[in-house]
């Protein structure tokens, strides 16, 4: 069931907007000019992750790095480090090679049209759409899960995600007005973070209670529906927690590619579906030690499939020899006290924590 977009609805949304919307360090306050570099940044940082986990990493990052030159000329193990506990690191490293490409082929200005944002590293569709929009008042719609639980409820769309989501995007661009496409944008997005929640909608002020269908008809609560996902597969490793009698840790580079790339961990096993690479683990420690296990496990789930770790302890001399296993090239000892300052993943914080606790 759906319906023609009563133009005056819209107007009604930015008039709540204009009244209601959210102070957001990233955002512009009324009447001035959006910072690009502002908006590019934030948006690269909420994919997959809340607003409010990304506020102090977005406040880090201005205060660190306040222009697009200097985030360009930042190493990208301190962009990786400063990145840490975020999740998906593909994205700063995108951020950095996307700032080196501006600064270089754009002389540090951000192009206006999707299609030319669309050519940089790291932004996709809906950054490209987000951008055009809030930054330059382009004409376009950018839909974020807000936006489309939104039109869902707005249009009663029935169809389930993820194979609405083309109609949802058509329905989106149908919804924006002419002009203040970017209001109107992060509207729909406040609307959906604040009223029009996944659980328990608040339709009684909500602002376009009146034009929503599915309201109507009393189906906002189950609105948008989703396939039934799979279950995540389990993979197994060991890691190894090496402490040097002067206090130092053993932390290992990853790879330049693949998951959690150039990231630093504790060296271990590779990450595999047969649980019996645990009783095969002691043969790729990095250090020839008597190493102990840690009673529990670490658990971690990466988004296409779950992790359980068991780690393994030793107390080593300072002058430890690594074995070929380790890969020595990508090693360094890292004092205690300066291992938060590394770039390291949440789940390597978890293995450390785990490795030192009663120690």
């Amino acid at each position: 069931m759906q319906r023609e977009w009563d133009g005056d609805a819209a107007a009604t949304l930015l008039d709540w907007y204009d009244a209601e919307r959210r102070d957001l360090p990233w955002r512009a306050a009324p009447g001035t000019v959006p910072d690009p570099y502002h908006v590019w940044l934030s948006e690269v940082m909420l994919q997959q992750t809340t607003v409010k986990a990304v506020i102090p990493y977005f406040e880090k990052f201005l205060a660190r790095w306040p222009t697009i030159e200097a985030l360009a000329a930042a190493d990208l193990d301190d962009v990786l480090s400063a990145w840490a506990g975020l999740g998906y690191y593909s994205r700063a490293r995108n951020l950095h090679r996307c700032a080196r490409k501006i600064v270089q082929e754009h002389d540090g200005q951000f192009p206006r049209s999707e299609a030319e944002l669309l050519k940089l590293p790291g932004i996709g569709p809906y950054t490209a759409a987000a951008i055009a929009a809030i930054a330059f008042d382009e004409p376009t719609t950018p839909v974020d899960g807000n936006i489309e639980r939104v039109v869902a409820r707005l249009f009663a769309v029935r169809e389930p995600l993820p194979a609405a989501k083309p109609l949802l995007r058509h329905l989106a661009t149908k919804l924006t007005p002419p002009r203040r496409s970017g209001d109107f944008a992060q509207a729909l997005m406040d609307l959906g973070a604040t009223v029009c929640t996944p659980k328990r909608p608040s339709c009684l002020v909500c602002p376009l209670s009146r034009s929503c269908l599915a309201q109507a008809a009393g189906l906002q609560a189950s609105l948008p529906a989703r396939e039934a996902k799979g279950e995540r597969p389990t993979r197994f490793g060991v890691a190894f927690l090496a402490l040097r009698e002067d206090g130092c840790i053993l932390l290992r580079r990853r790879p330049n590619t693949g998951l959690l790339a150039r990231m630093m961990e504790v060296p271990g096993t590779e990450w595999l579906d047969d649980p019996r690479v645990v009783t095969e683990a002691l043969r790729a420690a990095p250090i020839r030690a008597d190493w102990w296990p840690v009673p529990g496990q670490v658990m971690h789930t990466f988004t296409h499939f779950k992790l359980e770790l068991i780690v393994y302890r030793a107390v080593v001399p300072v002058d430890a020899t690594l074995t070929f296993w380790a890969d020595p090239s990508r090693c360094r000892w890292v004092p205690r006290r300066e291992i938060d300052r590394q770039a390291l993943p949440s789940l390597m914080h978890k293995v450390i924590a785990h490795a030192l606790r009663e120690m």
